[in-house]
This record gives C-alpha cells, sequence and structure tokens, in this order.
C-alpha cells in the first residue's frame, strides 16, 4: 500500500497545485457571494453634497446660537425642499428651509434641526416661522459630502466577498460590471458496477447510488458549477474514457469508488496514465483511500472513497478548500470550537485521525458539549445529514474519554466565521 500521509500534509499538496480561476465580469447581481479578482475604487464622492440626515429646518446655527426657553428664537420659513430638489439661492440669516431627509442642505446653512424640536406657525410651510428653544451645533443632522467614500477610493479589495450590502455599496460607485474569479467546473462521477441510479428500483445485489447527489450538492455549495456524469462500472476502459471525457471538459474532476487498491479498484492507476498521482492514502477515518492528482493541463483529478460517509468527509476536509482557493477566498478553513466531549467509547487509541458525526450543543451548564451521533459507519450518509460538526479524535494519541475537550469543526458554518 502506499503511504498513509497526515491530514495537513495533503491539505498542503492540494493547495499547492490549485491555481486560481481566472477572471470574469459579471452584472452586479450575479457578483453576490463571488469574490473580487482586483481592487474597485468609487467613480464619485458618496454622496456628491452635503445633505439632511433627516426631516427638519436647515439654518446657520450661529443664527440660534443665544436661543434658549426664555429667549426663544424665530426664523422665518422661506421654502420647502424634498429629497431629489435644491434650494435656490443662498440662505440668509434669520432664514430656514423646511428640509427632508436626503434632500440636499441650501448654500449658506449649516444645521440641520429635526422637525420634532421645533415649533412652527401654522402648517410650517414657507412664509411662516419655526422658532427653536435651544441651541445646536453647526453640523448638526447634516451628512457631509464624501462621507462614504471619496472618488478614487478604494471600496472593495482584491478577495473581498461581494454580500447583499456589498452590492448596494458596488452599486453607489459606480461599479455594475464586477470583476471576479469564474466558478470552477466540476465533474461527479460516481464508480461502481453495482451502482444504479436513484430513479432506479434496484435489484438483488445492486444500491442505488447516493455519492453523485451527495457530492453535486457539496461542490455546487462551494460555488463549482456541477455537472454529473454517468455511472461507470468496475472495468478500467470505462473508467479511463470517462475520466479522460470529464478532464478535458472541466477544472476538476471528482469521483466516488474505485479507490481502495482492491483487485477492482481502478483509479489510482487512471489517474497515474492521465497525469501525476501525488498521494492515494490519507491518515484519516472514514475514507483513507483518498487519491489525488494533477493533469499535465493542470485538472486536479480527485479518486474519493466509495463510502458514503467517507466520500462526504474526503471532499470536506480536501476538496472544498481547493474550490475556495480557486476562487480567491481568503478563508479557507471551516470554524472550529472546543467542546466537552459526550457519550463516546474508545477502548483503544485511534490508529488514524477519526473524524466523528457530530453534534454541538449546549449541557445544563450551558458549556459546549459535541454529541457523537450513533451509527458512525463510513457506508451511512444518513449521519452526516444531521450532523453540524465532525469531532476530531486525534491519532496516535490514548484512548479519547467523555468529558475530554476536543476539536470540533464547524461544518454547517462557512470558512472565516467568527464563534
Amino acid at each position: 500500500m502506499a503511504e498513509l500521509i497526515p491530514v495537513e500534509t495533503a491539505q498542503e499538496i492540494v493547495l499547492a497545485n490549485t491555481p486560481e480561476m481566472p477572471v470574469e465580469e459579471v452584472s452586479l447581481l450575479d457578483a453576490l457571494g463571488r469574490v473580487v479578482a482586483r481592487d474597485l475604487v468609487s467613480d464619485v464622492d458618496i454622496n456628491g453634497f452635503a445633505d439632511a440626515a433627516m426631516d427638519g429646518f436647515a439654518l446657520k446655527a450661529a443664527d440660534i446660537a443665544d436661543a434658549s426657553a426664555e429667549h426663544p428664537v424665530t426664523l422665518k420659513i422661506v421654502d420647502v425642499v424634498g429629497a431629489g430638489y435644491l434650494y435656490n439661492g443662498e440662505l440668509k440669516s434669520g432664514e430656514a428651509v423646511r428640509i427632508m431627509t436626503g434632500a440636499a442642505m441650501p448654500e449658506g446653512s449649516d444645521t440641520n434641526v429635526k422637525i420634532e424640536d421645533v415649533e412652527v406657525s401654522g402648517d410650517g410651510l414657507t412664509g411662516q416661522t419655526v422658532t427653536f428653544r435651544e441651541p445646536v451645533q453647526a453640523g448638526t443632522n447634516v451628512r457631509q459630502p464624501g462621507e462614504e467614500a471619496k472618488a478614487g477610493q478604494t471600496v472593495f479589495l482584491r478577495g473581498d466577498k461581494v454580500n447583499a450590502a456589498g452590492a448596494g455599496l458596488l452599486a453607489s460607485t459606480g461599479n455594475t460590471s464586477v470583476p471576479v474569479f469564474a466558478r470552477p467546473r466540476v465533474a461527479i462521477i460516481s464508480i461502481g458496477s453495482e451502482l444504479v441510479d436513484s430513479s432506479t428500483v434496484p435489484p438483488m445485489g445492486k444500491k442505488r447510488d447516493s455519492n453523485r447527489y451527495t457530492l453535486a450538492a457539496m461542490a455546487r455549495d462551494a460555488g463549482a458549477e456541477v455537472t454529473m456524469y454517468p455511472i461507470v462500472a468496475d472495468e478500467p476502459e470505462a473508467i479511463v474514457a470517462s475520466y479522460t471525457k470529464a478532464a478535458a471538459e472541466n477544472d476538476v474532476v471528482v469521483s466516488s469508488g474505485g479507490a481502495c487498491g482492491g483487485d477492482f479498484d481502478y483509479v489510482a492507476q487512471v489517474i497515474g496514465s492521465l497525469g501525476e498521482v501525488k498521494f492515494e492514502y490519507v491518515n484519516m477515518r472514514p475514507g483513507k483511500a483518498q487519491t489525488f492528482g494533477v493533469a499535465p493541463d493542470g485538472t486536479l483529478l480527485f479518486g474519493l472513497s466509495g463510502n458514503p460517509a467517507a466520500c462526504a468527509t474526503g471532499f470536506e476536509m480536501l476538496v472544498r478548500p481547493a474550490l475556495r482557493k480557486a476562487q480567491g477566498h481568503r478563508e479557507l478553513a471551516r470554524p472550529s470550537v472546543q467542546a466537552k466531549l459526550g457519550d463516546y467509547k474508545s477502548k483503544k487509541k485511534e490508529i488514524r485521525r477519526f473524524y466523528v458525526r457530530g453534534v454541538l450543543e449546549r449541557d445544563a451548564d450551558g458549556e459546549l458539549a459535541a454529541i457523537p451521533l450513533k451509527r458512525q459507519s463510513s457506508a451511512l450518509i444518513g449521519t452526516t445529514s444531521q450532523c453540524n460538526c465532525f469531532i476530531v479524535i486525534p491519532e496516535g494519541g490514548a484512548p479519547v474519554a467523555p468529558g475530554t475537550d476536543v476539536e470540533c469543526i464547524r461544518i454547517d458554518l462557512e470558512e472565516g466565521t467568527v464563534l
């Protein structure tokens, strides 16, 4: 058997061979969730003028500097200005303009007193008066020019991900076409003569293929464009043909099955015939059989275990970080926390690192507890669908007892989440 390498070494090898995708220009809404490929700047000041932060009265602060309850100051209302409109002229001492939120402050004004803090005569429109009973500082309730961004100022850095608020910022700064890293094209292949499509009721000796759907969903969740290829029998020529076609049409090929080195396991030699095999076995459980290679054109070739839970774990630990790096993401590792191990029976030390499917919850004292799910067989996918973390049982140490502090990888949270 080929060398069993540490998980970290396998991850380093995969990432070292993963280039960033080419840059493409997409529309603003299509950039949502994507990573910006170069710094972006504002084309104008945001805002380009001082505007009212709330409904009130624009005036000169000096006019009401001596206002008090005993000696109120009254100003003449010379206009009413709504958002999108301008006061024609320059505001003079003794005058005020009734102004709405977002409207440009009149020339000559420096302050906006909110309407709740004043008294108006009549209906408070043009030609009537407004009375003030306390002073305010210049600049009160005024949004200054360039408060959001100055013309030429960088508003997005290369490597930033566009979220909903970011889309609004890009729109306000004139960035309606956004340079982003392309989504990697990922081929998904299931290998196994025992497999039938999920639409078929399996006869004796056969089983429905679940791995293609698991892997396709995981790849799509990681931001990739996914193509599911037909099931392939355990025949070298058929596997070569499927891999060759998939590698020619995609940036990444991910197969499951045929990777364990048994009499009918051909994936490693097929990957070797198409490119260079970087590793075949990783010191992890479930799923030590995880083959990775690179084709001469740079296409990444992953041959994951055929057992459903092992297949999903291999994708999570090896393929997902590569897909994120290819798309320019800075954060490549899921967040992790420490928790007290729940009911877990370990009679001997683990030879391989065990990624136990589990659930994080709060115990009676409010402390985080890591509860392993029952049925940890690598052949079962149900526990992977129910878990929110991988509880890491280190390799080579003493048996781990309940109550031990363990690392929990939060597979339900996006990379970069602060816990």
